[in-house]
């Protein structure tokens, strides 16, 4: 079955057409609520990394103000693979949440759909409301994920004016320069994670909803 499922997904990856891609999913008992769950725990982890990367930048930033001497090229490079790092975490975590958005849209027009199924209206009504409810958790989650995301765009900005800085002023006034960005930065990263865990703990409250029976 993982072979199935990861023929299936590398198929319909490479042709784009998501709701092929749904359909054959469902074909080998993979359905929207299955991805939807998967997805969310997927934007965790990004989530989780890129608090990682953001950290590890700011440790190497942090160890350029104590710079005192020696192969300033090396710290230079060492910023910059941390900065490298952090712009494609947080280039997975844009991705993610496009790709909770695309199956939270498929699986919330099927739903509505499937209402009109019912024959009976107490279970009707029962799913209707559980509909409302999971929709609510999920733009709250949705909203919170995208104010992290937003979060991340000052961090990167301060790592990468900072890495170019030092790439073409590798001497001792380019440190004492930098010195001064370093607290903006710690905040801006600071503050980037305090989101991104507001985040995580919404997607948390929306598997736990989405999970009900």
């Amino acid at each position: 079955m993982p072979y199935l499922l990861a023929l299936v997904l590398s198929i319909f990856t490479l042709t784009g057409c998501q709701s092929a891609y749904y359909s054959a999913m469902e074909q080998v008992g993979y359905h929207k609520r299955d991805i939807m769950v998967d997805r969310v725990e997927e934007a965790k982890e990004s989530q989780q990394e890129a608090q990682q990367e953001f950290s590890s930048a700011l440790e190497a930033l942090s160890a350029l103000t104590q710079f005192d001497g020696g192969e300033l090229e090396s710290v230079y490079n060492k910023i910059n693979d941390k900065y490298q790092d952090s712009e494609s975490a947080a280039e997975e975590v844009r991705e993610r949440i496009a790709a909770i958005e695309d199956v939270s849209e498929a699986l919330f027009d099927e739903w509505q759909d499937e209402l009109d199924l019912y024959t009976n209206r107490s279970l009707r009504r029962a799913s209707e409301q559980k509909l409302r409810e999971t929709r609510t958790s999920y733009n709250t989650m949705l909203k919170a994920m995208k104010r992290a995301e937003q979060k991340m765009t000052p961090v990167l900005n301060t790592l990468r004016d900072n890495t170019l800085y030092l790439k073409h002023n590798l001497n001792a006034s380019a440190v004492g320069a930098l010195q001064g960005e370093f607290s903006n930065l710690e905040q801006d990263i600071q503050y980037a994670i305090k989101q991104m865990n507001a985040a995580i703990a919404e997607s948390d409250k929306f598997l736990q909803k989405l999970n009900q029976k």
